[in-house]
């Protein structure tokens, strides 16, 4: 296997900046249900979708993580500083953009069918 210098140095980066990570507790890996929703999973199609929090994994609570607040065009989604984030499912439209720019995993986010929760339309 041959690797460049800066391929190398790359490597070492991200292999340090992960582990003090991990040693600060930053990214600990919270104990969730064992059947973690992905997008490929997720029951699109016709069906009217809202975006579910799950706090237990979002980066919001402690460092600041703005990345689906950004990404939200209706404004759904507030942060919540020691909490995570809330979602107004009155606003969500269910695009899932905030779902596939989380940054976590598992998502910190999840798409359920709006009839599911009685909100529906």
């Amino acid at each position: 296997m041959t690797l460049s210098r800066k391929a190398f140095f790359r490597k070492g980066l991200f292999s340090l900046g992960d582990t003090l990570l991990k040693v600060s507790g930053v990214l600990r890996q919270p104990n969730v249900e064992a059947a973690v929703e992905t997008p490929g999973d997720l029951p699109y199609g016709d069906l009217p979708m809202v975006a579910v929090p799950r706090n237990e994994c979002c980066l919001a609570r402690n460092c600041g993580c703005f990345s689906c607040v950004e990404k939200c065009e209706q404004q759904a989604i507030v942060v919540v500083m020691g909490e995570g984030i809330r979602i107004d499912a009155t606003r969500c439209t269910g695009c899932a953009s905030c779902l596939y720019v989380c940054p976590v995993t598992p998502k910190a986010i999840t798409l359920r069918i709006r009839a599911e929760l009685g909100t529906g339309e």
